[in-house]
């Protein structure tokens, strides 16, 4: 015979599981905290960011005047700021409208889930991302294709970090920005919309 029970109370955080459904979310938040703080200050501080022949991933391209001549790309003059602001809305237009990180900040900083069969603060009021701000999730596709050209540069970045005044050569930076771009690789041709778009509008996989 099986035994069902029945679940009425559906408030937040209740649920039935008896496990640390709470550690993930909860390192989520933490981790994805932690890599926002120092990302928002290398960004904001506009320097100490190229050192021939390291660019920082943050900073390419480097396409503000202010940049070294070695890797200044247009040369924009009336941008008096950091010019790795430039490139971050392109940045955090893809990561924060990609289906992993809206899943890991939704649950992390928004609670909605905190977890699977885990109450929630709306209960049943379930409207997916049919209103603002959420329906502009939509846009990750066109990031994508925005993004795709800054790969293209870390790409050349990569390789170029290979390459010192006296010829080809190892260093830490070279090995750091491999490693880098390896990683952000996985994660660019492993997007859903990349499948999509390269599949041929293919919704299975």
């Amino acid at each position: 015979m099986e035994n069902s029970v029945a679940v009425r109370d559906r408030g937040f955080g209740k649920t039935l599981r008896r496990d640390r459904w709470w550690v993930p979310p909860l390192s989520v938040a933490l981790g994805l905290g932690l890599f926002g703080g120092y990302a928002t200050w290398a960004v904001l501080q506009g320097g100490n960011y190229f050192a021939d022949p390291y660019l920082s991933p943050l900073y390419s391209p480097c396409i503000a005047a202010s940049c070294p001549e070695q890797i200044r790309l247009l040369g924009i003059e009336w941008w008096p700021f950091s010019p790795a602001i430039l490139m971050m809305g392109v940045i955090l237009g893809f990561r924060g409208t990609c289906y992993y990180y809206r899943k890991a900040y939704y649950r992390a900083y928004l609670l909605d889930p905190p977890a699977c069969a885990v109450g929630e603060f709306r209960g049943d009021r379930y409207a997916g991302e049919t209103r603002l701000p959420w329906v502009l999730q939509n846009l990750h596709r066109y990031f994508l294709y925005a993004s795709i050209v800054i790969w293209l540069f870390l790409t050349y970045d990569t390789i170029h970090g290979f390459f010192f005044e006296d010829g080809f050569g190892v260093g830490v930076g070279s090995i750091v920005l491999l490693i880098n771009l390896v990683l952000l690789s996985g994660y660019w041709f492993g997007c859903h919309s990349l499948r999509h778009l390269i599949g041929g509008d293919v919704d299975c996989y």
